[in-house]
């Protein structure tokens, strides 16, 4: 959600302007207010200064309200009166404020059903649904996950000092089987272990969650490279665990690979309990 309203924001008018996104579900409900709309000095007891809310903070850009349904009540009134007026006052203050936003709102929930239960206020809800984009569950678009995974191990590449890093075949093979409940954050994840996990210049299946290695233990060319190369990987590691005498870090200098490297694949292997 959060990677569409910034496509949405790059290609305005406001691209020039902040991007600000905010969680509405990682707000403390009794900061809220504060976060959104800021506060004067004195406002509420720790109030020790005046401060800007995020709304105020992205004018003239774009902000993005994640999972808008978790908004207690009394927000939702203010929010709505913010988007009918295009104004608002910090907590605390008797100063009206211009603000010229783009608001971007996302939710989980069937907002409509919000209303029927008298969850979400039904002024409001007419009030954000001018256009409605619905975002297909990853698994549905399964196209696009080679084309995101790429730019997530670039991005995560970049940030640790490993650019260049590149997915192997068999590596897009196991994402493209795997149902990704966690969409789209979740597949940011494990490209950002498997950029940490890599060994060389190319992610294979071992660098990815063992979850996401399992559901590729099928049919097809991911399947038949995960049997033939996990054979291949556990005499090997039984062998080398031997010649050290149990001793791991032995082992794994026989086997020119680091320590933990090699922890790694016992775990991956289910080899644990089998060299105690």
């Amino acid at each position: 959600k959060e990677l569409a309203a910034r496509a949405l924001h790059a290609a305005s008018g406001r691209r020039e302007g902040a991007f600000v996104a905010i969680n509405c579900a990682a707000l403390p409900e009794n900061l809220v207010e504060s976060e959104l709309f800021g506060h004067e000095k004195g406002a509420f007891t720790g109030a020790a200064g005046q401060k800007k809310g995020k709304l105020e903070m992205a004018a003239g850009g774009t902000v993005l309200l994640d999972e808008i349904g978790e908004l207690p009540m009394v927000v939702q009134a203010k929010l709505l009166r913010v988007l009918q007026q295009r104004e608002f006052e910090r907590v605390g203050g008797t100063r009206t404020i211009p603000l010229d936003i783009r608001l971007v709102a996302a939710t989980n929930r069937e907002l409509k059903d919000e209303v029927k239960e008298g969850r979400f206020r039904e002024d409001l809800f007419h009030r954000l649904n001018v256009v409605t984009l619905r975002l297909p569950a990853l698994r549905e678009r399964a196209q696009d996950i080679p084309e995101l995974a790429g730019h997530f191990l670039a991005l995560s590449g970049e940030r640790f000092g490993r650019k260049g890093l590149r997915l192997s075949e068999t590596a897009v093979e196991c994402l493209l089987r795997y149902s990704w409940p966690g969409n789209v954050r979740e597949l940011e994840n494990a490209m950002e272990r498997a950029a940490v996990l890599c060994e060389s210049g190319e992610v294979g299946p071992e660098d990815l969650p063992e979850s996401v290695v399992e559901a590729a233990s099928g049919d097809g060319i991911a399947g038949a490279y995960q049997k033939n190369v996990g054979e291949a990987k556990r005499e090997a590691i039984m062998r080398a665990w031997g010649q050290a005498k149990g001793d791991y870090k032995g082992a794994a200098k026989v086997l020119g690979i680091h320590p933990n490297s090699l922890l790694r694949l016992v775990r991956n292997l289910g080899l644990r309990e089998l060299l105690g």
